[in-house]
């Protein structure tokens, strides 16, 4: 009797795992359509060249992010 019960719950969490494996088919095809229309689309190019900055350009957003930063922890300590 116990064999019974556990093929049963067997097939039932078979057909579970399907409907859950097709629904994440689903939202993958979702995510890809929202990616190409944002133009983010995260996928390597295909020859698998990377754009470089040049070194002075990496200097410049560094130069700039720790503005902000700057800017940002004078806003704190201006409140506290």
């Amino acid at each position: 009797m116990a064999s019974l019960d556990l093929s049963d719950t067997l097939k039932t969490l078979q057909g579970e795992r399907a409907g859950m494996q097709k629904e994440l088919a689903k939202l993958d095809k979702a995510i890809a359509v929202l990616r190409e229309l944002s133009g983010t689309n995260s996928t390597p190019s295909p020859n698998g060249n990377r754009r470089t900055l040049s070194a002075s350009a990496r200097r410049k957003i560094a130069k700039a992010q720790k503005a902000r930063w700057a800017k940002l922890r004078a806003a704190q300590k201006a409140k506290g």
